[in-house]
């Protein structure tokens, strides 16, 4: 019985080129360019017709694997202008959300896109991501982005200030990446379907005391805050151990819920303060 079938390279698709472990770029293809590292010369050309998971040596003979770029490949490779949101609160998220095929989504703060191109590879072909973002800089860098992950038919970019409203009703989530999120709170309860969740990341506890409080007063519940810290381990015969290089802190997720009017007056009162840093 044979393996599984070949995907032959072709002009203009994407690929991993893998050394080792610290070493690996995300590239396109195009026969007319070459990719230059001081372990040699790869020529794109000689790439076309290879498939995914083969190899291509170098004009110095070293041997780099040719991979299936991931969403994660993706967002830790993209060109940034802002800090990006890691894949360790952007997996917790999505799945927090329920975010998956056909939903719509509401994302504010779209910075350079690692967060939307995640959402937009969840929901596509047929969920649609709305995405705002007020500074023209930053979206011209997203757009770039988005097109290189092959998502951005499932984006709409809007340079629209959130802290004014969304124009979209009855969307299944909504992420908040804002430095004010507490002020679109209102905006994201008007467009949310009953029931449904919202996410909002904030790097600093002030930020997220004032988007707690708005949230309970804004009949939203089950709220929950957490940080996620993830840490490699070095691992080797006899000496496996914890990487002591890792990324840190990079915000507070917070998570809610839309609930009516009456279901949030059945809520018991409790203190802004709780859930602010609990940690997963």
């Amino acid at each position: 019985m044979g393996g599984p079938p070949s995907e032959s390279l072709s002009e203009g698709d994407n690929v991993l080129l893998y050394y080792d472990e610290r070493r690996k770029w995300l590239v396109r293809i195009l026969p007319e360019k070459e990719f230059h590292t001081h372990k040699g010369i790869l020529r794109f050309r000689d790439l076309i017709g290879k498939s995914y998971g083969e190899s291509a040596l170098s004009t110095l003979g070293e041997r780099f694997f040719i991979l299936k770029p991931t969403t994660y490949d993706y967002v830790m490779n993209m060109q940034r202008i802002t800090q990006i949101m890691y894949p360790k609160d952007i997996g917790l998220i999505l799945l927090r959300l329920g975010v998956g095929p056909g939903k719509i989504v509401i994302e504010a703060g779209t910075g350079s896109g690692a967060m939307t191109v995640a959402l937009a590879n969840a929901v596509g072909p047929d969920g649609h991501i709305f995405t705002y973002e007020i500074r023209l800089k930053f979206i011209r860098f997203a757009r770039k982005n988005l097109k290189q992950a092959g998502v951005l038919d499932c984006v709409t970019i809007k340079h629209s200030d959130a802290t004014l409203g969304f124009d979209e009703l009855g969307v299944d989530a909504v992420v908040l990446d804002l430095a004010e999120p507490w002020k679109v709170v209102p905006f994201a309860y008007k467009s949310l379907k009953g029931g449904r969740p919202l996410a909002c990341f904030s790097p600093t506890m002030n930020q997220v005391e004032k988007t707690v409080l708005a949230l309970r007063e804004g009949n939203f519940a089950d709220l929950e805050t957490v940080e996620c810290l993830v840490r490699e381990m070095r691992v080797a015969l006899g000496k496996t151990r914890p990487s002591t290089i890792m990324v840190g802190h990079t915000g507070y997720v917070t998570f809610a819920r839309r609930v009516t009017q009456q279901g949030s007056e059945a809520r018991a009162a409790r203190p802004a303060s709780e859930n602010l840093g609990r940690r997963v």
